[in-house]
């Protein structure tokens, strides 16, 4: 009979195989995936760089070569145009108005709802949480008639009342802020109350900076989605000088500068309005991580 060492070398061999071949498909399959990303995040991206190539070309060359990524020659007419043809500079301003208002009004309304859904004991609690979730399920397309209707009826129509207040709390923000509260440990709340802290005193000087994770990823939310809304504002103005800037690029588009494709006039103000977001995108999210880190130490 073969000594014990001489029976385990045909298993070592396969097994020394085994991981030779394991090891070498290893880098193939990460080259395979990292290619599969890249191809797609390229075709991710193309349709953007195309709209900013077409803002710099010339009227000439967007109608001859408009899915071009190099524009020949360069040129700035269109922003220049923007700002001269168009409600640019109204639109603009309106939209930073009624973003900056239903930004504010939504981190703080959002938040306390969800602090009150979170903590307080009240009648109906579950029922009116269990309301909210609902109303995340409705499609927006389906409150167009009665938001009409109500805004007509209160006799905002048509203003910017009528922007701002119908939006200016939202059930997806009070789902992320309560729940994000029901994580913090009411130890720290009960420490406030010893001291003397009501309920809103605990709310905003205790609990509210620990939400910061929370209450970042509410603002870009927010921001964006407000810069965004276009479907409401289809319901609530009629009145040119109350566009936002999605509606008046929406209006720019249906042709009413007259006729022509007008490429890198309109791809101009479309490039113009991505700017802010992405702005607020990049700067939101380096604090977004940081408190997620912090929070995730201190969990």
């Amino acid at each position: 009979m073969p000594p014990a060492a001489d029976r385990d070398a045909p298993a070592r061999t396969a097994g020394r195989s085994r991981g030779t071949g394991a090891e070498a498909r290893a880098p193939a399959a990460a080259f395979a995936g990292y290619a599969v990303l890249v191809f797609s995040a390229l075709v991710f991206l193309y349709p953007f760089v195309i709209q900013v190539a077409n803002a710099f070309k010339t009227e000439p060359d967007a109608a001859a070569n408009p899915l071009s990524p190099i524009p020949d020659p360069v040129s700035t007419a269109g922003f220049e145009r923007v700002f001269l043809d168009t409600g640019m500079p109204l639109w603009l301003g309106n939209s930073l108005l009624v973003t900056l208002v239903v930004t504010a009004g939504r981190v703080f309304l959002d938040s306390l709802a969800g602090y009150a859904l979170a903590r307080l004991r009240f009648r109906g609690r579950r029922a009116l949480f269990s309301a909210i979730v609902a109303v995340m399920a409705v499609p927006g397309v389906v409150l167009f008639i009665p938001k009409f209707l109500v805004l007509n009826q209160l006799g905002v129509y048509d203003s910017y009342p009528a922007l701002v207040v119908p939006v200016i709390a939202d059930a997806a923000g009070v789902f992320i802020m309560k729940q994000f509260f029901e994580s913090i440990p009411v130890s720290v709340e009960e420490a406030a109350r010893i001291d003397g802290a009501g309920v809103f005193r605990t709310f905003w000087s205790v609990v509210l900076p620990m939400a910061r994770p929370a209450l970042i990823t509410l603002t870009i939310i927010s921001f964006q989605g407000t810069w965004n809304e276009f479907p409401h504002t289809l319901v609530a103005v009629q009145d040119p000088s109350l566009f936002t800037l999605p509606r008046g690029l929406a209006d720019l588009v249906s042709g009413s500068l007259g006729a022509g494709t007008r490429y890198p006039l309109k791809l101009s103000a479309a490039v113009l309005a991505t700017i802010p977001v992405a702005v607020v995108f990049a700067v939101f999210q380096r604090y977004f991580v940081r408190g997620a880190n912090e929070g995730a130490e201190k969990g």
